[in-house]
Formats: structure tokens, sequence, C-alpha cells
């Protein structure tokens, strides 16, 4: 578990850790004894004053924000809701997303609210009464093909698209739920994905690469990157 810890810590100060969380484990603890072994009690059984201000998938990677005792734990909390972190993500999705037109950056826009899908929790679902307003920002980072050795029936061409994600707001399941709702399933999304995007990999290809703020101490800027591992 040590050796662990020290290849995910990334930053470390009196106020706050960074880390890299690896895909297949758990923010925090989930209900029952299978599910007590998470990054936080990882984190916890080393520093005893960090505490949670964000979450990331199970099933996703990457850069996650701790801080070090209750007060810096407000302070951090207090900027996430005022959307003063900023983070982005890396993801492969299926097929060819094509670049946006018309705008002066390449990023685009999925804006569609999101709601608690009650009956089949917890997953979540596109709902335009009922859900609350939901952003993502995309730009279009690489296009791929790649052979399938699929039966004849199949396509012989798999194409995927590699992007950059920013929420603008930090709802549950958001990026993967967006990404479903216009016909781009991340690839290995077990929730959301079609049967071929899940076949596609063996993971989730969602990674938290970077994550920047001012420090809750002495306001300057930081700012850390985590290359995707896939």
């Amino acid at each position: 578990m040590g050796s662990s810890l020290d290849a995910w810590l990334l930053y470390a100060d009196d106020s706050l850790l960074v880390l890299n969380k690896p895909a297949g484990l758990l923010s925090v603890p989930g209900r029952g004894e299978d599910k007590q072994d998470c990054l936080s009690a990882r984190v916890q059984s080393r520093f005893a004053d960090a505490l949670i201000v964000h979450r990331l998938d199970m099933a996703t990677s990457g850069l996650m924000l701790m801080a070090r005792g209750p007060t810096v734990q407000r302070q951090l909390n207090e900027a996430f809701a005022s959307r003063a972190v900023h983070k982005r993500y890396i993801a492969v999705v299926d097929g060819h997303l094509p670049t946006p037109l018309n705008t002066l950056d390449d990023w685009g826009d999925i804006d569609l609210p999101i709601a608690v899908d009650w009956p089949r929790r917890p997953l979540r679902v596109i709902d335009p009464v009922l859900g609350k307003p939901s952003q993502t920002r995309w730009r279009v980072l690489a296009h791929s093909t790649a052979h399938s050795s699929a039966p004849d029936d199949s396509p012989h061409f798999m194409p995927t698209t590699r992007l950059e994600l920013e929420p603008v707001t930090g709802r549950s399941h958001q990026l993967r739920l967006h990404l479903q709702a216009v016909g781009h399933a991340i690839l290995g999304d077990a929730l959301y994905g079609c049967a071929r995007s899940q076949a596609r990999s063996d993971r989730l290809l969602l990674h938290a690469h970077s994550l920047a703020l001012a420090h809750p101490l002495d306001g300057r800027e930081l700012a850390l990157t985590c290359p995707a591992p896939f």
C-alpha cells in the first residue's frame, strides 16, 4: 500500500494533497465490507488530517484533490462551488465527433439537464423537466480508425475520437452521460455505453489530466497535469 501511495502522490504540502487515482479504485468507502478499500482510506493511513473535497468515479483515473484539515476543506468546497477550480479530462469516445463549426477556439458545448434516474440508481438521465442545468465543454484532439477483427457482418473499421473535456458544472456521471447523449459514448463505459463501445476497452477511457486552482493558503496559482495512461 505504501509504495502505491508514493506513486500516486503528485503534490503535498501542509494544506492539501493531489493524487493520481488509478482506475478501479473507489474515491471513498462504499456500502459493504468489500467496498472499504478506497483512495481516501489509503491516504488517511498516512495523512490523518486528509479530507475529501471532490470525487472521481471508480472507473475514472486521474487527478484528485484532498484537503488537510477542516478549515482548508471548507475553503476548497467553496472554491469548487464557485467554479474556481478548473478541471480537464481526456477521453476516447466511439465514432468520429467532428470539430465544431463557427467557434473561435474549436471548443463545443453540450448543455443538457441531468437528473437522477430513480428506478435505476445510481444512474443519471437527461431530463429537460426535472434535470439540473449541466454543461460540458469539449474539443477534438485526434481522430483514429482502428481495424476490427469482428465477423464479416460487422464494421471492419472502428472510428474513435480523442477529446479534451471541461466540465463547467459538476454533476455525477456528467461527462459519461453527456457524451452518450450526443451519440459518442466513452469507450469501456459499463454504465452508459452500448455493447460495442463497452467491448472496445477493458477500462473506462476517461482520465482527469489537469487541475488548476488558487492555493488556499497564499493564493498562488497551483496547476498540475498528469498524462492519460491510454
